[in-house]
């Protein structure tokens, strides 16, 4: 087990060595000043100029690639250009809104998709099974901001029993998680259609294999062979999907954080796309690209539990 966690460890160091400087390159070849951005058209060249040397754009690209860098090592992310804040402030503001509704939104997801998808693999072909895919296909075709433009419709305006937009801070939990909610059950149906099939597919086929009809012939019923052994073997697919789909839900719900007015990362990104503020983009990018990192290696540890084989091989 420990040689699986340091060879899962050193993957994690080299996939993030790789994701700064792809990051850092695709960011710094994106057309336009910065400096000529902030100050206009008609801008003075000594002005620009001035400018250019104070936010850094002068220095060589490596030299910039590695003060960012070891910045980010120390917890210093820079000061972003518009703001005039660091951006460390700006992303430790805007996480405790899209980290708390990412968490929201997979538990609900996950809720929804076990029981789903354990009832229609145990009932194939017959009217759950079928009841449960139809609705799936329809959450997989359907985008999430038109459940939640729905959702803010029946629930917010006609029934108010949600508010249909806003944040009004953690100093009443019950309060920011009722804001929270209606946003999270946008991002959360889809995603448990997804992951419904998935489960369905998975214990389908385990369903089908021989440790099962031999547990089966030593006196298990279905249901037993289909708790004890089945839904264990079948959450290895189900786990990754659980991973990824935490990393959308953290770096995916710009628009769902635009229609419920949401302060979280997906705005300030976007935002700050807008007004050529480089800095705060490498930097919140790297920091998502680091969080889907550590996602996917936690889930890879996940494996070695739910597989003892994955840590004999290691």
């Amino acid at each position: 087990m420990i040689r699986y966690i340091a060879s899962r460890l050193m993957s994690l160091a080299l996939s993030l060595i790789a994701a700064s400087v792809v990051i850092f390159a695709m960011i710094e070849i994106i057309p336009g000043d910065p400096a000529s951005f902030m100050l206009g058209v008609n801008a003075r060249a000594d002005t620009l100029e001035a400018l250019r040397q104070q936010m850094g754009l002068d220095d060589p690209l490596p030299v910039r690639y590695f003060a960012w860098v070891s910045g980010m090592l120390t917890g210093d992310f820079g000061t972003s250009w518009t703001y005039k804040t660091p951006v460390a402030q700006l992303v430790s503001d805007r996480i405790w809104v899209s980290l708390p509704l990412a968490i929201y939104a997979l538990i609900l997801s996950t809720l929804i998709a076990f029981p789903a998808g354990i009832i229609a693999a145990s009932r194939r072909g017959g009217v759950g099974d079928v009841s449960i895919m139809g609705a799936t296909q329809l959450g997989v075709a359907i985008p999430n901001f038109w459940f939640a433009m729905f959702l803010v419709l029946i629930f917010a305006i006609k029934l108010g029993y949600f508010p249909a937009g806003g944040f009004p801070g953690w100093d009443n939990p019950l309060v920011a998680l009722k804001s929270l909610t209606l946003p999270a059950i946008a991002l959360a149906l889809p995603q448990a259609a997804i992951l419904a099939r998935v489960m369905r597919s998975s214990l389908l086929d385990n369903l089908g294999e021989d440790y099962i009809r031999t547990a089966r012939a030593k006196g298990l019923t279905r249901r037993q062979a289909l708790w004890r052994h089945a839904v264990r073997n079948a959450l290895i697919p189900v786990l990754t999907i659980i991973g990824l789909q935490f990393s959308f839900l953290l770096a995916g719900g710009i628009i769902i954080e635009k229609i419920f007015f949401l302060p979280g990362l997906g705005q300030l990104i976007f935002q700050s796309i807008s007004a050529r503020d480089l800095i705060v983009v490498e930097s919140v990018v790297m920091l998502l690209v680091f969080v889907v990192i550590v996602v996917n290696f936690a889930v890879d540890l996940a494996y070695a539990a739910v597989d003892p084989r994955l840590r004999r091989r290691a």
